[in-house]
C-alpha cells in the first residue's frame, strides 16, 4: 500500500504543473490551510520560476490576477484558504467566465471527511462558482480558455519543514490572442454593411471592414478601433444620422454591449446579422436573422460611396462635438476622456472603468494608427465597476510599458482596497485618472435621471459620498494630484509615473443630463 502524499508534496506538484502550463505570475491571499501552496509559490518566486504577488483581500487578489491574465494572455492562479475566502473570488471569476480569461482559482480545502461537520472554516466549496470548470486533480488542468477552480484538499500536518527546491520554468508560448477560423464564411458584397466590434473583437473586425470597404463601429476595448475605417462618433450617428436607416447588414465581432444604439441595430428586423462568436457573446436573443459563425472572409469591396458618406457624417459629428465642448464654460467629462485617450502612447496600456468613463471614451477617442500596439482593456464581461483598480494594477504588472487607468470616483472607492500592498510587493508604474463628481453620474443620463424621480434620485442613484480621494490616497501611501483643466490634465499625464499615482479631476455632476442632451442635439443638428 503506497504512502499518502504529504501536503507539501501535493503543493509542489500543483506549482510545478502550473509552471508547465506557462504560468509566470501568481497571487496569494494569506491563510493557514493554504500554507503549503503559499510556501511552494514563494519558493518558486525565490528561484525565479514565477513572480509572486501577495494581497490581504481575496476579492482584490482575484481581480489583480484577472488583470494580469487579461494583459498577458497567460493563466494566472490566485490562491486562497478555505471558507469565506473562496467566496470572495466570485466577482472576478464571473468576469473571467464571461470573457474567457484563464483565471485559476486555486482554493485550499479541508479534508472531505470534515464536510457537514462544524469544523472551523469548513464549508462545501466544491463547484462554488456556477458555470466555472471544476477540478480536484491538478493533472486535469490544461490550457483551455476560460476560468477554472482547482480545489485542493490538504490534511494535517500542513507543514513539515522546508521543501526541496528546483522548480522548472516552462517556455510554453502565449497563445495567439485571436486565431483565424479554419473555414471562414464568405461574405458577398452588395448589402449596405457596417462592422460592429465589441469588447475583445481583435483586429479581425478591422480587417473585415477594410476588405469590404465598410464603416467600422468599434468600442474602445475592442482592439479594433484603429485604422482608416473606424468611426469615432458611431454611437451618435446610429442615433441621429439618416445613414443608420439604410443599413442592411451588420457583421459583428467580440462582445458588443456598450451602447443601446448598437443593440437596437442588431435587433432590427430589417437588418441581416452575421456574428463571429457564440450566443454567449451576442448581446440580444438570437433569431433567424442572426448567423453565428467562426470567422468571415470578404469576397470583394463595395463601392466607396457608402463608406465615404459615413466618414463625412463622422467628420461633421466630430466638428459638432468639438464646437459644443469649446462653448461649454467648464471642464466636462468628455474633455477628460479626450485627454486620457490622447495620452496613451504607442505600446501603452489603458484600463477603463465601466459606467460613464468608457462611454465618454467611446465618443471622444479618435482611432489609433494600426500597428502601434496600444492595448485598451475593460471588464465588459459583466460590465461591473468592482475590482477596477486591482484589474488595472494586474494588467500593468502583466504587460510592460506605460500604463493608464480611467475610472469614476465611485469605481475608485469601490476598489480602494486594491491600493493596499505590502512594501515587498511588485508595483507597476500606473497612473489612475479619477473623474471625480461625487456620485453615480451615469444615472443622470438614464431613465432614473428624469425629473419625475428627482425626489429620490440623490439618495438611491446619485449616492454622493463626500469622501476625500486625496485622504484615501494618503492612507494607502499613494501619490495624489489634482487637475482642473484639460490642458492641466494633459500636462500631468505627460509626466511619466513612478509607481502608482492618482490624478483626480473634479467635475460637476448636476449638469450631466443637460450636457449629454446638448451634445446629442448638436450632433443631430449637424448630421440629421
Amino acid at each position: 500500500m503506497s504512502e499518502p502524499v504529504s501536503a507539501a508534496g501535493t503543493a509542489r506538484a500543483v506549482v510545478q504543473h502550473l509552471l508547465d502550463l506557462g504560468v509566470r505570475e501568481a497571487v496569494v491571499a494569506p491563510g493557514s490551510r493554504s500554507g503549503p501552496l503559499a510556501l511552494a509559490l514563494a519558493q518558486a518566486d525565490r528561484e525565479g520560476a514565477l513572480r509572486l504577488h501577495v494581497r490581504l483581500d481575496e476579492r482584490t487578489a482575484g481581480f489583480l490576477a484577472l488583470g494580469m491574465a487579461k494583459a498577458s494572455r497567460r493563466p494566472v492562479p490566485v490562491l486562497t484558504t478555505s471558507g469565506t475566502a473562496v467566496a470572495n473570488l466570485h466577482p472576478a471569476m464571473l468576469e473571467a467566465l464571461h470573457t474567457g480569461v484563464r483565471l485559476v482559482a486555486l482554493t485550499a480545502d479541508r479534508p472531505g471527511r470534515l464536510r457537514g461537520t462544524g469544523a472551523n472554516q469548513t464549508t462545501d466549496q466544491r463547484h462554488i462558482f456556477p458555470g466555472v470548470r471544476y477540478l480536484e486533480d491538478v493533472r486535469d488542468l490544461d490550457g483551455s480558455p476560460g476560468p477554472v477552480q482547482l480545489n485542493v484538499e490538504l490534511d494535517e500536518p500542513l507543514l513539515q519543514g522546508p521543501s526541496e527546491g528546483g522548480y522548472v520554468r516552462s517556455d510554453a508560448d502565449v497563445p495567439r490572442r485571436h486565431v483565424r477560423a479554419a473555414t471562414p464564411v464568405r461574405l458577398a458584397s452588395g448589402p449596405r454593411t457596417v462592422v460592429v466590434a465589441g469588447d475583445d473583437a481583435g483586429p479581425a473586425a478591422r480587417v473585415a471592414a477594410e476588405a469590404g470597404g465598410w464603416p467600422l463601429l468599434a468600442e474602445p476595448s475592442s482592439g479594433a478601433r484603429t485604422g482608416t475605417h473606424a468611426l469615432a462618433t458611431y454611437r451618435l450617428l446610429l442615433a441621429h444620422s439618416p445613414l443608420a436607416e439604410r443599413i442592411e447588414r451588420a457583421v459583428s465581432f467580440g462582445h458588443p454591449t456598450l451602447s443601446r444604439p448598437v443593440a437596437r441595430l442588431l435587433a432590427r428586423a430589417d437588418v441581416e446579422v452575421v456574428h463571429v462568436g457564440t450566443e454567449a457573446t451576442f448581446p440580444i436573443a438570437v433569431d433567424e436573422r442572426v448567423r453565428l459563425v467562426d470567422g468571415v472572409e470578404v469576397e470583394a469591396a463595395d463601392p466607396a460611396d457608402w463608406l465615404d458618406a459615413w466618414r463625412a457624417a463622422d467628420a461633421s459629428a466630430r466638428t459638432a462635438v468639438d464646437g459644443f465642448l469649446a462653448a461649454d464654460p467648464g471642464l466636462t467629462p468628455y474633455e477628460v476622456a479626450r485627454a486620457v485617450s490622447a495620452a496613451v502612447p504607442p505600446g501603452g496600456l489603458l484600463v477603463v472603468g465601466s459606467s460613464n468613463p468608457i462611454r465618454d471614451l467611446d465618443v471622444m477617442a479618435a482611432p489609433y494608427p494600426v500597428g502601434e500596439r496600444r492595448l485598451v482593456l475593460a471588464n465588459r464581461g459583466l460590465a461591473g465597476i468592482d475590482g477596477t483598480i486591482s484589474t488595472a494594477l494586474g494588467a500593468a504588472l502583466g504587460r510592460p510599458g506605460p500604463a493608464l487607468a480611467y475610472l469614476g470616483d465611485l469605481t475608485f472607492l469601490h476598489d480602494a482596497n486594491g491600493l493596499l500592498a505590502g512594501p515587498a510587493e511588485p508595483r507597476p508604474d500606473l497612473t489612475l485618472v479619477v473623474a471625480s463628481d461625487d456620485g453615480g453620474s451615469i444615472f443622470h443620463t438614464l431613465e432614473q435621471g428624469a425629473p419625475e424621480y428627482a425626489e429620490d434620485f440623490e439618495r438611491v442613484f446619485g449616492t454622493p459620498t463626500g469622501v476625500s480621494i486625496a485622504a484615501v490616497c494618503a492612507a494607502y501611501g499613494v501619490a495624489h494630484e489634482t487637475a482642473t483643466s484639460e490642458d492641466g490634465l494633459a500636462t500631468a499625464l505627460a509626466r511619466a509615473a513612478s509607481g502608482v499615482r492618482v490624478v483626480e479631476v473634479p467635475l460637476r455632476r448636476d449638469r450631466r443630463r443637460e450636457q449629454t442632451a446638448a451634445l446629442s442635439a448638436a450632433v443631430r443638428d449637424a448630421v440629421g
